[in-house]
């Protein structure tokens, strides 16, 4: 990895409510930057313990990798207000944006765009199947991608839930991120992180499975 930027992890901790369900989750938080700038991958839970990572560094944005309430976007609007950034999220998720904030607004994300950030650049893939917005961050000068909740060890993220699809997220993994370097780290939205070739093979093993 280029000595210009690094990765930082903040874990935070809450409810995650839909459909009826709740469940309490801890959700990662991901800043890619150096000394001066950075970027803040998701908004869960609480502002606080993601500005105190931050500390006096210029936030270039909030990036959301999908909609979902109750954690990845809990906290944007406050978040962005504190640090003076927009808000980044794609498009598709904008039913679920409003669950959560019926009155704040965003800036696009699309598919295939570049974030300049430390002198290097990160790369929106699109990835829809969790959530018809969900995408994916791609690093490749540090051969990393931030899945959010499309894929995780031992399978995609849940599609048993409104405004998901398991057919899909399945063709999103096949198709753009198992296209990715084997050796790619996956930075996942809960847990710990895996590589492409160690969950490529099981592909097969998931469909059968099903959602």
């Amino acid at each position: 990895m280029s000595g210009r930027f690094r990765i930082e992890r903040v874990v935070t901790e809450g409810t995650f409510a839909l459909d009826g369900g709740e469940w309490n989750v801890d959700n990662n938080i991901w800043l890619i930057g150096d000394d001066t700038d950075v970027v803040i991958v998701d908004a869960a839970h609480a502002a606080q313990p993601i500005i105190d990572a931050v500390g006096d560094r210029h936030v270039n944005a909030v990036i959301c990798t999908h909609g979902h309430h109750n954690d990845h976007v809990t906290v944007a609007p406050e978040l962005a207000e504190r640090v003076h950034a927009p808000v980044l999220l794609h498009p598709g998720d904008d039913v679920l944006w409003k669950m959560s904030h019926p009155e704040e607004l965003y800036w696009h994300l699309e598919d295939e765009q570049r974030i300049a950030i430390a002198g290097t650049e990160i790369q929106v893939i699109h990835s829809p199947g969790h959530s018809p917005g969900s995408v994916c961050l791609y690093l490749p000068e540090a051969g990393a991608l931030f899945s959010g909740d499309t894929l995780f060890s031992g399978g995609p993220g849940a599609t048993g839930r409104s405004y998901s699809d398991f057919p899909t997220v399945i063709g999103s993994i096949r198709d753009r991120l198992f296209a990715l370097p084997e050796e790619t780290l996956v930075h996942t939205g809960h847990g710990d992180g895996i590589t492409i070739g160690t969950e490529a093979p099981h592909l097969a093993q998931w469909v059968a499975r099903g959602q």
